[in-house]
């Protein structure tokens, strides 16, 4: 059985494991005050051009986006999203669970626009109610999006900009950030990213690490007290060292980098593999996610072979699948799944 259900479905890239057990009977104190974790934060304020952003390392991302969005926002404050965005469809109502409100905005093939951002804030505000409802408190969207898709930098300039003029901060989760990054036709780098979000995440779990993210907060004014926060949400890892090895590997001889433009190359050939089968491609992604409308016929026959998954309910006679690569993914895994297409 090959394998395309996700990203985060094979252990740790054996760069970040070898880390790992290089460091293993080290004794270091906990929950990120070792060496290590210092000179990673040091290392990813570097990457990110931004010397005096916080940086904290967290499990995962719901955890991430949860601990973050709680922490930015007012007790009146919702978390403005595209109806597709993860917080709004798969974190079980973890943004919700926290006291705030997920406020979906129109998508576009995953991507929400400036326009609607500007219109919703200010027709919130011309509301002469708007006191009794949820106050729109800031922006999430991420990069890549749900649907493997991505905002340019002109999108991410226009939407940092409305954020800016209407005084909330934009938040951006990366979990898949790598593979956004060396995407084709990706024209925005890291440091953009650093330079245009108030706090944003760089990914590990679906980029070659066992577990966690990565939160930078160019904005520390808007988690000032980020170190118990963290604590309060229970997502402060007592061994945090195991963090801070792992993303010093990442952001080590150009692994990140690597990770991504791997994954991306086979996703391509994947694409391709389908066209030439005859299959409709749905959204255009240049990135791990692709997106295709198949047979229920052809997706049972594949399913005897190959794991994917349903992208919706399952259709009467066709169906929308999403296929996913990582840095696990091998060229023979491709290469068995064209033969499978015949």
């Amino acid at each position: 059985m090959i394998r395309f259900d996700s990203d985060y479905m094979a252990g740790a890239h054996h760069e970040v494991l070898e880390a790992l057990v290089a460091t293993n009977m080290e004794l270091t104190v906990g929950y990120g005050n070792d060496p290590y974790t210092a000179e990673t934060k040091a290392l990813i304020r570097e990457k990110c051009g931004q010397p005096d952003a916080d940086v904290m390392f967290l499990v995962g991302g719901t955890q991430t986006n949860a601990t973050a969005i709680d922490g930015i926002l007012a007790r009146h404050e919702g978390v403005l999203a595209a109806e597709s965005g993860h917080i709004a469809v798969h974190e079980s109502g973890a943004i919700e669970a926290s006291g705030h409100k997920v406020l979906t905005l129109p998508h576009y093939d995953g991507k929400v626009s400036a326009e609607d951002v500007d219109n919703y804030i200010s027709e919130f505000y011309a509301d002469a109610t708007y006191q009794h409802m949820v106050a729109p408190g800031m922006l999430y969207i991420s990069q890549p999006t749900e649907y493997g898709t991505l905002y340019s930098l002109k999108e991410l300039e226009a939407l940092s900009a409305t954020c800016h003029k209407h005084n909330i901060p934009l938040y951006i989760d990366g979990a898949r950030m790598a593979y956004g990054l060396k995407a084709e036709g990706a024209d925005f780098t890291l440091r953009d990213i650093a330079r245009l979000a108030d706090v944003f995440y760089v990914g590990g779990t679906k980029c070659g690490t066992l577990f966690g993210e990565a939160l930078v907060v160019t904005n520390r004014k808007l988690l000032a007290n980020l170190f118990p926060l963290v604590k309060q949400h229970g997502a402060l890892l007592a061994k945090g060292r195991l963090l801070g090895v792992q993303f010093g590997a990442l952001f080590s001889n150009g692994l990140y980098e690597r990770i991504g433009e791997h994954a991306v190359r086979l996703a391509v050939r994947l694409r391709e593999a389908m066209r030439r089968a005859g299959y409709e491609v749905v959204i255009e992604s240049p990135t791990n996610q692709q997106f295709f409308r198949l047979p229920n016929d052809v997706v049972d026959r594949l399913h005897e072979s190959v794991s994917f998954d349903y992208w919706g309910p399952r259709g009467q006679s066709e169906s929308v699948v999403r296929f996913v690569t990582s840095w696990a993914s091998t060229d023979e895994d491709i290469i068995t799944l064209e033969h499978l297409l015949g």
